[in-house]
């Protein structure tokens, strides 16, 4: 069996739904799962949508309306009336999440979060489902909360292996073609979860691993893995092959292709995964799997923007020793700081961190009753694997190089 994942790109209207069903035509549709996510930018117009329920009540409304036009103004091009079964499919769907905002009393904004986005998929899903239909290509939808089981770790839920496996291996037929969301599970509970934002590369991986699939194709708007964000860096190549330990590297330090945790399960089994253009599905695209390291060899870069680096000394200036550290750690994990970089001295220790969680000022105020604190809102973090001297010059020319780091083989700038 062979799982394809689709992005928010690919379907984000409805000449990209109309074109996924060409690619599918084109490359085959048997024996296959597909996983896809919420059209275009539907999970950012969902976070509207909490956001407004917590802090502008005023708004929820609209907010909630504009995503409900979006779909219909889809619906309508590809169906041509809204006589179609489909319409009252997505309606019950949107009538599930505004009958949550109503009777729900949780202020737990992760928890709401998750009830309120995750409807993004199951849209998503349900118009290309039908849409599959309507062009002749007969395929089963599958809940996919029903299938992937996780913790209550709302926003970044952990996957309950052995519930999932049993789910997974008894639910899921690898003769028929399926289509599911990706992103999405759920706890003991019930209630949705999510798997952290790109987890729709995760979901595919998941079920890879659970039906020991032959292989997984991330379709993109890019010809396949490059050496750099085109957005960002100029000329950036395609690598053709890539290894999974040079992938997983890649993936750590952000690389936006591949989702940092995809790349495990499928190395554990040695299931290719394959990135390929859904604008060309003939081209050839990048391979990871077992082998070459990167093929070809050249330096490889990845930029994140709107860290934050913040640089500790001790107030007496005294050592810091293994005691502040380890305390310095606990609460980067008390208040879900991502680390992306560290660098420490006798007497300093800096650290660049993502706020994905909003949870920066709780923490400064606890670290400034401690340490001298400063702190850099807003940089970016530039990381260079394989590096050579061109390609610091050139990364460094005109920039304020606030933290510099070398190993080996890799690179790392933190830049105001």
């Amino acid at each position: 069996m062979r799982i394809f994942k689709f992005g928010g790109a690919s379907v984000k209207d409805a000449d990209g739904v109309q074109n996924l069903v060409k690619v599918l035509k084109q490359v085959g549709h048997e024996n296959t799962l597909l996983v896809v996510s919420a059209m275009g930018k539907t999970t950012n117009a969902m976070e509207k949508v909490v956001n407004s329920y917590f802090e502008d009540k005023n708004a929820l409304s609209s907010a909630v309306q504009e995503v409900i036009e979006y779909h219909n103004t889809i619906l309508l091009d590809l169906f041509q009336t809204n006589k179609h079964p489909v319409f009252e499919k997505v309606k019950v769907l949107f009538d599930e999440v505004q009958g949550f905002l109503v009777w729900n009393k949780s202020p737990n904004y992760n928890f709401v979060y998750d009830q309120v986005v995750g409807y993004g998929e199951l849209v998503s899903t349900t118009i290309l489902s039908a849409y599959l239909n309507k062009e002749g290509i007969k395929n089963s939808w599958l809940d996919v909360r029903d299938f992937i089981k996780t913790d209550n770790n709302y926003r970044d839920a952990i996957v309950n292996w052995e519930k999932t496996q049993e789910r997974i291996s008894q639910g899921v037929d690898k003769s028929k073609f399926y289509i599911s969301q990706g992103f999405l599970g759920s706890d003991d509970n019930n209630f949705t979860t999510t798997l952290g934002r790109e987890g729709s590369d995760y979901t595919a991986a998941i079920f890879a691993y659970c039906l020991n699939a032959n292989s997984v194709t991330i379709w993109k708007d890019v010809p396949g893995v490059l050496n750099a964000d085109p957005r960002y860096f100029n000329e950036a190549q395609l690598l053709n092959k890539i290894s999974y330990r040079e992938a997983i590297e890649l993936a750590f330090y952000g690389a936006s292709v591949i989702h940092p945790k995809t790349l495990q399960p499928l190395q554990r089994k040695e299931i290719p995964l394959m990135v390929k253009s859904f604008i060309n599905p003939e081209g050839a695209g990048t391979t990871v799997g077992k082998g070459t390291t990167l093929e070809p060899q050249v330096p490889c870069y990845i930029m994140k923007k709107d860290q934050v680096l913040m640089r500790l000394s001790s107030l007496d200036f005294s050592f810091i020793v293994e005691n502040s550290i380890s305390e310095l750690f606990k609460m980067l994990h008390d208040h879900k700081m991502k680390v992306d970089l560290i660098q420490n001295s006798a007497i300093s220790f800096s650290v660049c961190v993502d706020n994905k969680f909003g949870r920066l000022q709780d923490l400064l105020n606890l670290l400034k009753s401690r340490f001298n604190v400063d702190c850099y809102e807003g940089v970016s973090l530039y990381t260079i694997r394989h590096f050579n001297n061109d390609a610091i010059t050139s990364l460094q020319k005109g920039k304020e190089i606030l933290l510099e780091q070398r190993a080996n083989e890799t690179v790392q700038l933190v830049v105001k």
